[in-house]
């Protein structure tokens, strides 16, 4: 199977729509505070208007299982990233209340102590995919800054096992085929390498990102998702 490519962060219909026709397998969507910020109610008018086939997934830092809940209901979600130190409790919470329907992503950030986190989210049933990305002091995400490819692959790309990872950070189309060579995730998933401005997609970047993607796999990847 292909590699899994997620762009991320959009924030209008037409980019939806373009990341969807470039042959993406995800959008994504952020509700937390940053330029790409989105609310349920503006997302919940661009979702039926997507393949069904394509992945909506939201992207949530520091939130509680209340307001991912109610997000997911109203933006007709299909899955949810959780880009901050969650609660082991919190991805219970949602299979629960939502099965396995709902895709979970876990989100690790590439540090010294990246192996550890990744180890305990990696023992989580709930968890479908893990996500490494980079950080700076003032963001969590989209930062535009990849980390250090040999190290992540020998620490955490490498040993974590049966666990989907994917690669994110400071990916662009000119890097991305590197970075599938050097870590070889189950995924990809992008946000500033593929824009005009944040928030805002570049068109010919997406589709050049998903073709580079797709051309760098040149084995077959591992399994879907859980259905």
């Amino acid at each position: 199977m292909s590699i899994w490519i997620k762009i991320c962060a959009n924030t209008s219909l037409a980019d939806a729509q373009l990341a969807a026709a470039a042959g993406a397998d995800a959008v994504g969507f952020v509700f937390a505070p940053s330029p790409r910020r989105v609310t349920p109610e503006a997302v919940a008018e661009i979702v039926p208007h997507l393949p069904a086939g394509l992945e909506k997934i939201g992207v949530f830092v520091d939130a509680a299982f209340s307001e991912i809940a109610a997000a997911v209901a109203t933006a007709g979600l299909t899955g949810v990233q959780l880009h901050f130190n969650a609660p082991p409790v919190l991805p219970a919470q949602l299979r629960q209340r939502f099965g396995t329907r709902l895709r979970i992503l876990g989100v690790v950030h590439f540090d010294a102590a990246a192996r550890e986190r990744v180890t305990a989210i990696a023992r989580d049933e709930n968890v479908d995919a893990l996500l490494v990305d980079s950080r700076t002091a003032g963001a969590v995400g989209g930062t535009g800054q990849t980390y250090d490819w040999g190290a992540a692959a020998r620490s955490i790309f490498g040993p974590a096992g049966q666990v989907k990872m994917i690669a994110a950070g400071g990916l662009t189309p000119e890097n991305v085929a590197e970075a599938i060579a050097a870590l070889r995730p189950w995924g990809v998933d992008v946000v500033s390498g593929v824009e005009a401005a944040p928030g805002r997609k570049d068109a010919e970047r997406v589709r050049d990102f998903i073709a580079r993607a797709r051309a760098a796999r040149s084995e077959p990847g591992p399994d879907s998702l859980r259905s």
